[in-house]
């Protein structure tokens, strides 16, 4: 079962750098661009909308969410664009994956507002 997760750990980083080359293809529509690079700056970001540590829910977008994103972004491309992206692909899972700290920085700005809003929503209840 381990061998089984870890083999499809690996098809799903593998078909993020099809994306990632499919995003950057001038072939590929502009609405497919769109979600796919919404879905490639997701999977690259160094931080999740939902921290890991959070139990059961903190892996739910590793485990449902970035696959659905994925699978939907590669319905949108064109085969042909898939193809020639694949092969760009194996080669740069052998250098490893950028990073997008844009996006980022957009999920702890976020996160930090939320958690002033509630330290805010806190200290307005005790006073």
């Amino acid at each position: 079962m381990f061998e089984k997760m870890k083999d499809w750990a690996k098809s799903l980083k593998r078909q993020i750098f099809i994306l990632y080359y499919a995003y950057k293809d001038a072939r590929t529509p502009w609405y497919a661009k769109f979600y796919t690079a919404c879905v490639v700056a997701y999977a690259f970001s160094p931080i999740d909308l939902i921290p890991d540590f959070i139990p059961i829910l903190g892996y739910l977008d590793d485990v449902i969410l970035l696959p659905i994103g994925i699978w939907f972004a590669l319905k949108m491309i064109p085969r042909n664009v898939l193809t020639d992206c694949e092969v760009k692909a194996e080669e740069k899972m052998k250098n490893g994956k950028p990073k997008n700290w844009i996006v980022g920085s957009i999920i702890v700005s976020v996160w930090s507002l939320i958690i002033i809003w509630f330290v805010i929503k806190i200290y307005s209840f005790f006073n």
